[in-house]
């Protein structure tokens, strides 16, 4: 008898390589940040990224987004390395899928693609699994060709429609129907919650937001002392959570919201709009920054943005540094660092101090650092909020 052959059963994490082009007016470290977030939402998604391809273009190419030597390169690394997927950090047209995929011959994605595949994965309650899926059907409507291509050779002209084009129609008929029937419950689910909100519109709403990974949830729980989901991963949390919360003598409602992204999907922010409808509808918003993170000042425009994409923008805002404990400041003598704008923590806190008219605050939610004096100041904020609504309200003790 020959040696018994043995099976190694366990699953084996996906290997991919990221792709990005580097345009006119992107710097090589812009493009280089960009790809280490991709790589870290393929880490989310349970992955593991095996190399970056990078290229400089005017543009993407209109065929294939990489030109045809870059793309050559890439063909014959994942034939040599046997990698299972190939991720490009810009959403890529159907025509471009279809294209790079022949060439290619593994699976490929964009980030689009990767971030619902995340959300799909992270979400918990109805509302969010009805949005996710509204965000993926719209997604894969204008790419329905692409799946049935093997089917090409028996289309025609008159009289000789073949039954790949008739799957097609009969699946894009598919799709369509459901989209319109996720639309009816997604709306029937924002009644609900709007009624909600509506019972807890007499006390102060206080919401936090920040882009994703920035320790939103990590505050919530520390503020409200209940256990939000929180990890070291991005969108972590999917769902608006709501906990009233009391500070000294004064309740509120605190929520943690999803966190925004760079590129953020569009059919995703318009499916996660009434999600948001916390931030949009809160009194008071605590925006929430990585100040470890070395491209911040990027991350907080994009907050902004965001916040101003949705009606936002104006709301009284309380400015928190998280992370403190993570920064890390240069030596004195390290004159590149302050070149490239990098500073010790004190005269970093003095230039941020001056901007605008949101107090600004630096903290440590793990270490539990300036949180009496976070507390403080929102607490003013909130009173404040409070007696503005309520002026007669005699069970505020002052």
């Amino acid at each position: 008898m020959g040696k018994q052959k043995l099976y190694d059963t366990a699953v084996q994490q996906e290997r991919a390589i990221l792709v990005g082009v580097i345009t006119p007016g992107e710097k090589e470290e812009q493009t280089k940040e960009y790809l280490d977030e991709l790589a870290f939402l393929v880490e989310t998604a349970g992955g593991i990224v095996e190399r970056n391809f990078t290229q400089k273009m005017l543009k993407p190419e209109r065929a294939t987004f990489v030109g045809t030597g870059k793309l050559e390169e890439i063909r014959a690394f994942v034939k040599s390395e046997e990698i299972d997927t190939v991720i490009f950090d810009d959403e890529l047209s159907p025509s471009q899928l279809r294209n790079i995929e022949r060439e290619i011959g593994v699976k490929i994605l964009d980030r689009s693609n990767l971030i619902l595949d995340i959300f799909a994965n992270r979400a918990q309650t109805a509302q969010a699994k009805t949005q996710v899926e509204l965000a993926q059907l719209q997604y894969l409507l204008p790419r329905l060709t692409g799946m049935w291509t093997h089917l090409e050779r028996q289309k025609g002209g008159i009289g000789m429609r073949g039954p790949g084009e008739t799957q097609i129609e009969s699946d894009r008929r598919i799709i369509l129907t459901k989209i319109s029937l996720l639309k009816e419950r997604l709306r029937l689910i924002d009644k609900q919650n709007e009624t909600q909100r509506k019972n807890r519109g007499q006390l102060i709403r206080v919401a936090l937001v920040g882009y994703t990974n920035v320790g939103k949830s990590t505050i919530m729980n520390m503020l409200s002392k209940s256990e939000v989901f929180a990890e070291n991963k991005l969108f972590a949390t999917l769902d608006t959570t709501v906990r009233k919360v009391v500070i000294e003598n004064l309740p509120f409602l605190l929520s943690d919201t999803v966190g925004f992204i760079r590129k953020l999907p569009h059919h995703l922010v318009e499916c996660f709009k009434s999600t948001l409808d916390e931030v949009r509808e809160a009194d008071i918003l605590i925006h929430v920054v990585d100040v470890s993170h070395p491209n911040f000042e990027d991350q907080i425009h994009i907050v902004n943005e965001t916040l101003k994409d949705i009606g936002a923008a104006d709301k009284d805002t309380i400015l928190v540094f998280n992370k403190i404990d993570a920064y890390v400041a240069p030596e004195e003598d390290d004159l590149v660092a302050f070149e490239n704008g990098k500073m010790n923590l004190a005269d970093f806190k003095k230039s941020w101090m001056s901007h605008g008219k949101s107090p600004v605050l630096f903290i440590s939610a793990t270490e539990k650092e300036n949180i009496e004096e976070f507390k403080t100041i929102l607490y003013d904020k909130v009173k404040a909020a409070h007696t503005a609504r309520y002026p007669y309200d005699s069970n505020l003790l002052y």
